[in-house]
């Protein structure tokens, strides 16, 4: 048994936080699937501008839905949907074999629409309806409005992957938007099968700090977030207002851990793979950390429900004074802030491709 069946063995689904047309063509994805256990993929506009910006494999798609009249947000999101049909289709098998608990791609809305609830929920309906897939998340940010079209649109039917949580706080509110939707639905006597996520981003902490922190803390908080989160998490899965829930239906909205490559150089490659490993969670990683892991990760325990030792390891950080809650504060606005500048980038490319490729585009 190679790492990844292991973490797959213990309860963990590995998904590629990644994705490429020529992933998808050159059968990449495939062999992942089948050599690394991986169950499921989730996509940002980084991703996406990354993809169309340095490879040429988008440029026929471009050239031909500009020439039929598509520009910008538009033709983006045509390109998104081609690409994320495709390998929903990849894991429709496994998503039908969980019964809607694995096998999800996500796609994630316009991330200007991050302080607009109305719109969000709106262009989250509208992308769902035209993706035609069961196991395509919407992402939506875990802000303020955000919180409100998790909700709304948990209650319209339309499965959700809650991105930018960093925090305990910001989990639970986002559970708490989950469930309050579920229970709209089960009231307004509606199936209270919706799909959702809370994407937790771990290693943005440590970058965050890296060069002001004590040396004897140095690379320890994200983890000791991500343990505070499971704690919280397994205690929701145990509470009586979710086993209500569960017995009537609803799927349990799992935990996601993102930002999972290391960023400070003296670490392991698959340090936070293998810091994260924990039953009923999904690890949602980068290519090069899942080949990292894939090649020389070791799993020497999983992750401990009640927390272990993170209330300890958060007292140290407060002592030397980290302020949690700000810092998560910023990461998320940060988060967003990254997203849009990446989503301007990426609706820049398009345009000029478009003009390159087909002359008359606007």
């Amino acid at each position: 048994m190679n790492s990844t069946t292991q973490l797959q063995a213990v309860g963990q689904s590995l998904w590629l936080d990644n994705i490429t047309r020529e992933l998808l063509s050159s059968g990449t994805l495939q062999r992942y699937c089948t050599e690394l256990a991986v169950t499921g993929l989730t996509s940002n506009p980084t991703i996406f501008d990354e993809a169309i910006s340095k490879t040429q494999a988008y440029d026929a798609a471009i050239a031909r839905k500009a020439k039929a009249g598509a520009s910008g947000e538009a033709l983006f999101f045509e390109l998104a949907l081609e690409d994320l049909r495709q390998a929903a289709q990849l894991f429709a098998p496994v998503h039908q074999r969980t019964g809607g608990v694995d096998g999800w791609v996500s796609l994630e809305v316009s991330p200007l629409l991050a302080n607009d609830a109305a719109s969000t929920v709106a262009q989250a309906k509208a992308l769902h309806a035209r993706a035609e897939c069961p196991n395509m998340f919407i992402k939506i940010p875990g802000t303020p409005a955000g919180l409100r079209a998790i909700e709304e649109t948990i209650f319209a039917g339309v499965p959700v992957n809650v991105t930018l949580l960093f925090s305990r706080e910001q989990f639970v509110a986002a559970a708490d938007a989950y469930q309050r939707g579920i229970e709209r639905r089960i009231a307004a006597r509606l199936d209270p099968k919706v799909g959702s996520v809370a994407s937790i981003f771990i290693s943005r902490w440590d970058k965050a700090i890296m060069n002001s922190g004590p040396p004897v803390l140095r690379n320890r908080l994200g983890v000791a977030i991500a343990r505070r989160i499971y704690r919280s998490y397994c205690e929701r899965l145990a509470a009586p207002d979710w086993r209500r829930l569960s017995e009537a239906g609803a799927l349990p909205q799992r935990l996601l851990w993102a930002s999972t490559g290391t960023k400070d150089p003296q670490l392991s490659d698959s340090f936070y793979i293998e810091a994260l490993a924990a039953p009923r969670t999904i690890n949602t990683m980068p290519e090069k950390t899942l080949l990292a892991f894939a090649a020389h990760g070791r799993l020497s325990g999983t992750m401990p429900e009640d927390g272990g030792d993170a209330e300890s390891v958060l007292a140290e950080f407060a002592k030397a004074g980290v302020d949690v809650a700000a810092l998560a504060a910023r990461l998320q606005t940060e988060g967003a802030q990254s997203f849009t500048q990446s989503w301007a980038e990426l609706l820049n490319v398009i345009a000029l491709r478009s003009k390159q490729l087909h002359p008359a585009a606007v």
